[in-house]
């Protein structure tokens, strides 16, 4: 079903899930479309954002941010038009970068709102490479990662929309650079697109022996999107004086328990104490917002020059969303996942 004028389409979470979310978990309605009050503005969505920390915010536990509750609407960044403004620094027609969730129509008071222009180039683009995904890759890899010229940087999600962001940054400051990825088409791109030096197919049977081979200096800077196996593999090689930005464990999302074998925790604690390693995770805008600007232009100024390569995985349609999302935290898409809501 397209967007319409006289309905608001919504996606609300019909149940938690236990392990992987299904489509028992997701429900479509159809809802009337809300009408703002004086110093409000209704958006219409042209473009979802659909990313992993969706997952966790489908449990009800603690965690940086609240749960979306069972009947509300799923979260999510978007991309949208404003239709009718009742605030005075918003006019209709203004393209913005907001997040009203997954739905066709949303109320704005104006706070957190990005404005993209009348008519913006690549507007879904805000929801990527110049957004949430592109900021964290920035800030991640630049402030806490510290990269030097000749340092080993490895990634893993390597060809995801912060992966591939990671790796040609680094591969910008100099840095010898593999990423790791799942199947022989990600890392293929990985190094005859993004630059990488090598990439590794963590599903391979002998995986482990392929990274070893491939960092033989060991690891300085290792950016975390996955955890599980991958971390396991890197651990003993990072290097006296590595850092680790941890971005995501997406490889968790899903679990409902600790994983089974030995207890790891002493070899992780005894490995940052003993080679002084630094590993920080972080929330982007919670702790780097008043530093978007300076991403902003920086970016722009590699996109116009072609030093960063960006790629989109663009489906089609807001009922599409929740396939979508299951298939993504399976490692499914090729790119940034984007759902085009409307033309």
């Amino acid at each position: 079903m397209p967007q319409s004028n006289s309905v608001n389409r919504r996606i609300a979470l019909a149940s938690r899930p236990v392990g992987a979310p299904t489509s028992a978990n997701f429900r479509l309605e159809e809802t009337v479309i809300p009408t703002p009050s004086e110093g409000e503005l209704l958006l219409r969505t042209n473009y979802l954002s659909l990313d992993p920390y969706m997952r966790g915010r489908m449990n009800d536990g603690a965690s940086y941010a609240e749960p979306v509750a069972i009947d509300g609407t799923m979260v999510g960044a978007t991309v949208c038009q404003v239709v009718t403004s009742l605030h005075p620094d918003y006019h209709a027609g203004e393209w913005v970068l907001a997040y009203t969730g997954w739905q066709d129509y949303g109320i704005s008071d104006g706070e957190g709102l990005i404005k993209l222009g009348a008519e913006p180039t690549n507007p879904s683009f805000a929801l990527g490479i110049l957004g949430m995904p592109g900021f964290t890759a920035y800030m991640g890899l630049l402030d806490i990662g510290q990269p030097k010229s000749g340092d080993t940087l490895v990634v893993a999600a390597a060809t995801g929309p912060v992966g591939a962001t990671v790796g040609q940054i680094g591969k910008l400051k100099g840095c010898y650079v593999v990423g790791i990825a799942g199947g022989a088409e990600k890392c293929k791109y990985a190094v005859d697109v993004l630059g990488f030096d090598k990439c590794i197919d963590h599903k391979a049977s002998d995986f482990d022996a392929q990274l070893k081979a491939a960092c033989p200096t060991g690891i300085d800077v290792y950016f975390e999107n996955v955890g599980g196996k991958v971390f396991d593999s890197v651990l003993p090689q990072l290097n006296t004086g590595a850092r680790v930005p941890v971005c995501g464990l997406v490889s968790q999302y899903n679990a409902t328990e600790l994983p089974s074998g030995p207890d790891r925790l002493s070899l992780l604690m005894g490995t940052l104490l003993v080679k002084r390693i630094k590993m920080q995770g972080f929330i982007i805008f919670d702790d780097y917002a008043h530093r978007y600007n300076e991403f902003y232009e920086q970016m722009m100024t590699w996109l116009q020059s072609g030093q960063i390569k960006y790629r989109e995985h663009m489906i089609d349609g807001l009922e599409s969303a929740p396939a979508a999302f299951t298939g993504m935290l399976q490692g499914e898409n090729f790119g940034k996942l984007v759902v085009k809501v409307a033309e």
